[in-house]
């Protein structure tokens, strides 16, 4: 979000999910897209079998990899190289859009003077990839009117991560892939409704509508509109906060997060949680945090409430009640609305109706959404002006929403960790088709557990046999902050010299191993790229 934000003014997908069949060349990196968000492959398959050109950017062989013109196997965290040697490629072989670059963009020749010395040969000994793999995806994206990029956390959960968002929408800008169907730069979005809740201003920077809250004439619209005082200066991100926990942050109030599964570094966590006052948990089941919790609020599942729910794609849909939550279960809105009150905020708040008028009115880029809209219309995109406007399928038709994008020149900079005589492998972790983030709704179902029931570590072979383990065999993996014991399976599809490894299981928590230093913009942590050691258990 913040990277998009930056360059092109708006955080989202530019282009919708149903596009993507239409595609002609498609650009999947850091993103295991069959696995994390099935929907969406399906569609980049139809396009595929169309006869679309797909390469996938990747350390790992993934499905996708095996219906890929390429599979560019880059090794972890060095994405600004790979993308920085395809865009000096572009423009040694004249294939940027000049008209789209001088009248659409800012800051050019900054960047290609930045991405002059990135050349494919050095790239290859930097990434691994073979320097003509990297000049004929680069060709292919550049010469392909309809082409779209992909991404999604192998990007994103890096120190360095705002740098690769940088230099993947320089690719978008320096070739004019923008502003019309089937094209864009598009962050397939790792949970539902994520998106809705960063519209929304659940974030340290922005109100609604991504409206940075240290701009004077925004921070005073609203505190006229709200009606009260509030700070001016960002607050804390996640990165920021988890570090301060039993520090300088005394009380926390966690929502719908198992943080001691999905945070980085959870051993560190844990010794701050001890020393916390008061910790709040409002979710739908217990979990691993529950025990560290003071009191528990229970909350209603999506089918036991109203509301909104914003997609990957920025299309606003409603949410309506099938079932009533058990028990002393409540929706999210009426606890923080009882909790306010008790703290005597004085909200009077009767609907989730209500609570999103007020929401869209003072963000221009929702003012024409509205819960009775959205029952006679269906979804709809934003943004979304005034309630004559249709909805935006693309986004940056004619303009670009900043006024102009801003190509952005990078260096690469090297991960926090890397291997070494200690710690020889490199280990990236995520999701799995079968289990779902922290899973403290997948390991509740026996068909999903059946499928997939405990935790793995991904070697190769000849990792594997260096250290005498066999497929299957318990093994304890290590790293600077902590260990686990988990199964090994012995496979091809990770490098050598790499590992991988899910984040769903509680009794084998990958977290536990993974690296707490945080991108220096948004303070994503870096889950992608952390030394470890294998030994059989």
């Amino acid at each position: 979000m913040a990277g998009l934000v930056t360059t092109m003014g708006a955080g989202a997908m530019t282009n919708s999910i149903g596009e993507i069949r239409d595609v002609d060349f498609l650009f999947v990196i850091g993103s295991n897209t069959t696995e994390a968000h099935p929907i969406i492959a399906m569609e980049m398959k139809r396009a595929v079998r169309r006869g679309a050109k797909l390469v996938v950017a990747d350390p790992r062989s993934i499905w996708l990899t095996e219906i890929a013109d390429h599979h560019l196997q880059l090794r972890p965290g060095t994405d600004v190289w790979l993308l920085n040697a395809m865009a000096h490629v572009i423009i040694n072989e004249g294939l940027i859009n000049e008209k789209f670059i001088e009248t659409n963009t800012e800051g050019f020749e900054a960047f290609r003077d930045k991405v002059a010395n990135y050349t494919p040969e050095e790239a290859e000994k930097i990434t691994g990839v073979l320097s003509h793999d990297i000049r004929k995806t680069a060709i292919e994206y550049a010469k392909t009117k309809k082409a779209g990029i992909y991404y999604t956390l192998g990007i994103t959960e890096h120190s360095h991560g705002t740098d690769n968002v940088y230099a993947l929408s320089n690719l978008v800008l320096m070739t004019g892939h923008l502003g019309y169907p089937s094209t864009g730069m598009n962050p397939l979005r790792g949970q539902n409704n994520v998106q809705g809740a960063n519209d929304a201003g659940a974030t340290p920077m922005y109100l609604p509508g991504y409206q940075r809250v240290d701009d004077p004439e925004v921070h005073k619209k609203y505190e006229e509109s709200w009606g009260t005082d509030f700070p001016s200066k960002p607050g804390l991100n996640l990165n920021e906060m988890i570090k301060k926990v039993g520090e300088s942050v005394y009380g926390l109030f966690v929502m719908g997060e198992d943080i001691v599964l999905s945070e980085p570094n959870v051993c560190q966590l844990e010794e701050g949680m001890n020393n916390l006052d008061f910790l709040i948990l409002q979710d739908i089941f217990l979990n691993g945090t529950s025990r560290f919790a003071d009191v528990i609020f229970p909350g209603a599942s999506f089918a036991e409430k109203e509301g909104v729910f914003t997609n990957s794609e920025r299309r606003v849909q409603l949410v309506r009640k099938a079932i009533d939550p058990p028990g002393e279960c409540r929706a999210d809105w009426e606890i923080l609305l009882a909790f306010a009150n008790a703290c005597g905020a004085e909200w009077s708040y009767s609907s989730p109706k209500e609570i999103f008028r007020e929401m869209v009115k003072d963000a221009p880029k929702f003012a024409g959404l509205s819960h009775d809209r959205l029952e006679k219309e269906g979804g709809l995109h934003w943004p979304c002006t005034d309630e004559n406007h249709p909805g935006t399928k693309y986004l940056h038709e004619g303009r670009i929403m900043r006024g102009k994008g801003k190509l952005m020149p990078v260096d690469y900079r090297p991960s926090v960790e890397s291997e070494n005589s200690e710690y020889p492998l490199i280990l990236s972790t995520g999701r799995t088709l079968y289990h779902y983030n922290a899973a403290t709704q997948t390991r509740r179902s026996n068909g999903l557990n059946l499928k997939q029931p405990d935790a793995f570590l991904q070697i190769h072979p000849k990792d594997a046999g260096k250290r005498n383990i066999q497929d299957g065999d318990l093994v304890k993996v290590f790293s600077r902050r902590g260990e686990v014991i988990c199964r090994a399976l012995l496979t091809r599809e990770v490098r050598k010299g790499c590992a991988w490894m899910p984040f769903h299981f509680m009794e084998a928590r990958a977290n536990v191993l993974t690296v707490d230093e945080g991108d220096s913009v948004t303070g994503t942590a870096e889950y992608k790229v952390c030394a470890i050691e294998v030994s059989k258990n």
